[in-house]
């Protein structure tokens, strides 16, 4: 009897993936539960298991193919006799911990790259009607309105005659992003020149991962306010802490980092400073004010940047948080990590300080309120009781939604996380 596979919904609004990898091949005899390929969806890549066992008749997909939830991957025979499933290969043990290492979070469900939020209008919005000729614009102004990604015949224009003019595409296109243009088309996306002319090209299909991430930072960028502010730390007490713990973390099989540290810094902060650990439901006009500590750590991949989370970072030491680094450190560099460990983040820090750079402007991950870049480091002569004497410095960068955080709020925030560092006895009595 031929059954046929079809490829499951594997997360909510999720509806298509590329196949990585298949694990089997026509003619093979497969056991119930035995995964027969790998799917990339968004930011994450799975293994499926087959609901059935048999041997494959057919398999309807390729390598780097796309495949529709519902579409058929492959038939079987189930009339074969399946063999006892071999069991499958698990994920390396972590290294030991200390006892007090707290249980692995629970599993969410995995969530699409999010849409972006219409804003309920303060005032009557802007209704567009279709157009079905031409309106009066000056060349520049037509320009304008195509680098900016605005149709010029549906901006209302406030000259003689309906002309339109360079501010009217500026106030439509700050209208459209507040979600109070009703009726409009899609934005326009400028059509790219032809490079060939001056030279060769080669062109490459985006992944999935760069494709969700183009349309999350768009979303990111073009729904949020954002203020960046900038501040160092001196981190010499801090390292020579680190280095301290070395041996044990070292005799624990575990990695530690600064960037540890700087996770329990962070939860710790974002326990004194509630309103940057929220999110804006503008539709609802409501703040929720989340109860729980998620931090995302930014990681550097081959197909991308991932941004797996640590859970309940304010419930850990900073040996647990290094050891949950390394996991998810190592599992987004090997394609292992799922949806769920990307899921439920309620900040996140970016460090770009082993590759270079020092200040520079982080994109705010929505639906998060604010973001901590992490630069290089570097030796510089510090004032102390009149006297200069080198000190390693620690550049920071702190994002946020003016929407929820006044400046004084950030400031407040960033300061109080360079206090904690220059002086980590400070998360023993207020952390």
């Amino acid at each position: 009897m031929a059954i046929e596979f079809k490829l499951p919904e594997m997360g909510e609004n999720i509806y298509e993936g590329t196949i990585v990898r298949l694990l089997v091949k026509v003619g093979e005899t497969v056991a119930k539960d035995q995964n027969v390929l790998e799917i990339e969806t968004g930011k994450a890549s799975v293994e499926l298991p087959t609901p059935v066992g048999g041997k494959i008749l057919s398999i309807n997909v390729k390598e780097g193919e796309k495949a529709k939830v519902g579409q058929t991957v492959m038939t079987f025979d189930s009339n074969v006799a399946a063999p006892i499933a071999a069991p499958q290969k698990e994920e390396p043990k972590p290294a030991p911990t200390p006892a007090s290492v707290a249980a692995q979070a629970a599993t969410a469900p995995a969530a699409p790259v999010p849409k972006p939020v219409t804003a309920s209008p303060p005032s009557q919005p802007i209704v567009v009607a279709q157009s079905t000729g031409t309106v009066p614009a000056s060349p520049s102004t037509r320009q304008f309105a195509r680098e900016v990604g605005i149709d010029v015949t549906q901006v209302p224009g406030s000259g003689p005659g309906g002309r339109v003019s360079t501010d009217d595409v500026k106030a439509f296109a700050r209208a459209a992003s507040a979600g109070l243009v009703r009726g409009a088309a899609k934005p326009v996306v400028p059509t790219l020149p032809d490079f060939a002319r001056w030279g060769e090209t080669e062109r490459e299909a985006m992944n999935n991962i760069r494709i969700a991430t183009s349309e999350h930072m768009s979303l990111a960028w073009t729904t949020i306010p954002h203020v960046t502010i900038h501040d160092s730390a001196d981190i010499t007490e801090l390292e020579n802490l680190r280095a301290q713990y070395k041996t044990k973390s070292d005799a624990l099989g575990i990695k530690l980092t600064l960037t540890a540290f700087l996770i329990k810094i962070v939860a710790s902060a974002l326990k004194q400073h509630p309103k940057i650990n929220a999110s804006l439901d503008l539709p609802n006009k409501q703040v929720v004010y989340k109860k729980f500590i998620n931090v995302g750590v930014a990681v550097d991949t081959d197909r991308g940047l991932l941004v797996p989370v640590v859970r309940d970072a304010d419930k850990k030491n900073v040996l647990q948080i290094a050891q949950e680094l390394n996991r998810i450190g190592e599992r987004a560099k090997a394609r292992k990590i799922s949806p769920d460990e990307m899921q439920g983040g309620t900040f996140t820090v970016t460090n770009i300080g082993g590759i270079g750079g020092k200040y520079f402007m982080p994109i705010i991950n929505w639906p998060e309120v604010a973001i901590l870049g992490v630069g290089r480091g570097s030796i510089e002569a510090v004032n102390i009781n009149g006297f200069f004497h080198p000190r390693q410095m620690l550049p920071l960068s702190l994002s946020f939604d003016h929407r929820i955080i006044d400046g004084a709020d950030g400031a407040r925030f960033i300061r109080w996380m360079v206090d904690a560092i220059q002086n980590p006895a400070m998360l023993a009595v207020e952390g």
